[in-house]
């Protein structure tokens, strides 16, 4: 290959590299920023009982947490365990001679984890062993309760691979046919997370149709909104369906650590990512007996109209630009004098398609 050919091949090969490099840099930054030094803010705890003592335990706790702990009272242990099953606190302490905490580790196993720790020194203060007492337990094929964390990823991965090749390879494709390709790669995407969740690893006990219907939702909304914005995106695409439905997605999604233990960006995405959505709607169709599900599925619903309007966007630009598709041969080019058109030509067609 002569200098004049391999200078601009060179070239072409450093810009593609700059999508990897920026990867790099975006996983680096949301995994470490959101992952590297949990602590606790705002976490809400409940102390159980009434009187002066109560009070001030309760207000001494929150005053040495530092803002580390949201430290209220309740008057009874029935309504201690009304609030941890509706996921509006994440600890009980019963205060006494045997004193006992109350925990929801299917809601979070690192926040109950973090209570049980601020709770264990309590406790040590008062020269008494604590009784840890879980309200909602996992299932036991999933010890740890982040066994739904994975099945996300599972399905995201499935998912925005399809993206790269229904954008990439299909791109030839009428924008119809993508839209059938991307629908059912999300049918089956999210029956092989069904089946990871129930029949191969037993990850939940119960509720497997509703799981799939969020599988379904979650994969279909990554598909199309990938898909759509290809043709906007191009090459660039894998870069930024990673960014939406693995940088940001993955760390905000409350399957590790909820937004109570992460930096204040992190916890406001978990509002509305869909991610988050996914999580938190099968925490609580499975173990919380539905509570706030119609919320959870109003954010999927949500990313999945976001794809609806994407493909909508992306056939609107197609049809525009359709009409200058028509090109003129390309003449001949003389022997000798054809290598770099040729390249030229080459790149044209990678980026046409995605590459």
């Amino acid at each position: 290959m002569s200098a004049e050919t391999r200078s601009p091949a060179l070239r072409h090969v450093l810009g593609h590299l700059l999508t990897p490099l920026l990867m790099c840099l975006g996983m680096g930054l949301a995994y470490l920023g959101a992952f590297h030094a949990p602590t606790p803010h705002d976490l809400r705890v409940d102390i159980v009982g009434s009187g002066p003592t109560t009070q001030v335990l309760a207000q001494t706790l929150h005053d040495k947490s530092a803002g580390a702990l949201d430290v209220r009272t309740v008057a009874d242990r029935e309504t201690a365990v009304s609030a941890l099953r509706d996921q509006s606190t994440y600890g009980a302490y019963i205060p006494g001679a045997r004193p006992e905490l109350l925990v929801a580790s299917a809601s979070s196993d690192t926040s109950a984890m973090a209570v049980e720790k601020a709770f264990t020194k309590v406790a040590a203060g008062q020269d008494a062993p604590l009784k840890i007492t879980d309200v909602a337990p996992v299932s036991d094929g999933d010890p740890t309760g982040q066994g739904i964390f994975f099945l996300l990823v599972a399905l995201s991965i499935g998912s925005y691979a399809s993206v790269a090749v229904i954008g990439g390879a299909g791109a030839v494709l009428p924008l119809r046919i993508r839209a059938l390709l991307a629908t059912g790669m999300s049918l089956i995407v999210s029956l092989i997370g069904t089946v990871f969740a129930g029949p191969m690893f037993h990850l939940v006990d119960r509720g497997l149709g509703g799981i799939w219907a969020m599988s379904w939702l979650y994969s279909a909304g990554i598909l199309l909104i990938g898909v759509g914005l290809h043709t906007f995106l191009r090459r660039w695409t894998t870069l930024g369906v990673m960014v939406l439905f693995v940088m940001l997605n993955f760390t905000s999604s409350g399957g590790i650590y909820r937004p109570e233990l992460q930096p204040g960006f992190f916890a406001a995405l978990h509002a509305f990512w869909n991610g988050a959505g996914f999580v938190e709607g099968v925490r609580s169709h499975v173990y919380f007996d539905g509570n706030a599900l119609g919320e959870h599925l109003l954010v999927l619903g949500l990313w999945f109209l976001a794809g609806v309007a994407a493909m909508a966007l992306a056939g609107l630009a197609e049809a525009r630009r359709r009409p200058a598709a028509a090109v003129p041969a390309v003449p001949a080019v003389p022997t000798g004098a054809g290598s770099m058109a040729e390249e030229e030509r080459e790149q044209e067609v990678e980026e046409a398609v995605g590459v």
